[in-house]
């Protein structure tokens, strides 16, 4: 009977944590269903007439398809980038390591520590002179520096698991590196390349710092869109729930289709 009150209490603990996580999604959910009016009322309406107006006007008034295709290609690309940067770093930190990898290896998480804010000035005068601000390419290239730490550790531990016999042997018949590399390492390492690629592209996805500070009408991601309705003429509740739905729903499927490679990736633990 204790055990049985202990399960049920358990569950039920579960169970109101997850409600109350879900609730912002819940509630953004229903505004964006609001009129305006209906979405400042108070107290807050539970019960009204939905209307696809707020999605109509955001997706008529603001180019929304522009702000999602920005969103698409600088996280992808900005993923595929970093990725091939990242596996040849951290397939030679994991089978040729030195007296120094692991040094490097924390001094390269380290600079993931620290706040966007820190580096927004001398990151901002670069990519001025350099022509960047406001363009795909500076910020597929910020997304990429900002992942790419992440990116190496986890590669890293990912190609730490990799049976070290199995390259001995190859090793043993003549394989040269780059055929090693080749036609070993990367095939046994796909689910760990993958869960890395999804991880990332999420978070560049969702990445809205260095989107509404390096960006702006030309290469605006849908962070950058959905922050134009908080502007000095009002904070636009319905229009801004709308936007927001809008961008998180592709990612959230994404990820429910995912979870597995999401789980392994944000673990650690890629390859068994």
């Amino acid at each position: 009977m204790t055990n049985k009150l202990a399960l049920h209490t358990r569950t039920a603990a579960a169970w109101f944590f997850a409600l109350l996580l879900f609730f912002p999604i819940f509630w953004l959910g229903l505004m964006a269903f609001k009129t305006e009016a209906q979405a400042i009322a108070t107290p807050p309406l539970m019960f009204f007439e939905p209307t696809l107006q707020s999605f109509q006007e955001v997706m008529a008034r603001d180019h929304y398809a522009g702000y999602a295709f920005n969103s698409l290609i600088t996280s992808v690309l900005s993923t595929a980038f970093g990725l091939a940067i990242a596996i040849p770093a951290a397939y030679s930190m994991a089978f040729f390591p030195t007296g120094g990898t692991v040094g490097l290896l924390k001094f390269i998480l380290s600079s993931r520590y620290m706040p966007g804010v820190g580096a927004l000035m001398p990151i901002y005068v670069c990519f001025q002179y350099a022509g960047l601000l406001d363009t795909r390419v500076g910020l597929t290239i910020m997304f990429m520096l900002m992942n790419l730490p992440i990116m190496i550790w986890l590669l890293y531990t990912s190609l730490r698991e990799l049976p070290r016999d199995i390259l001995e042997a190859a090793r043993m018949d003549g394989a040269t590196v780059f055929h090693e590399f080749r036609y070993i390492v990367l095939p046994l390492s796909v689910g760990g390349i993958a869960s890395t690629a999804l991880v990332c592209m999420v978070w560049a996805w969702n990445e809205s710092f260095w989107s509404l500070n390096l960006g702006a009408s030309n290469a605006g991601t849908l962070a950058w869109l959905i922050a134009s309705y908080s502007s000095p003429e009002g904070l636009f509740w319905a229009k801004l729930s709308a936007a927001s739905l809008m961008a998180i729903a592709p990612i959230m499927a994404l990820g429910w289709f995912c979870q597995k490679q999401l789980v392994q990736g944000m673990t650690f633990g890629a390859v068994k």
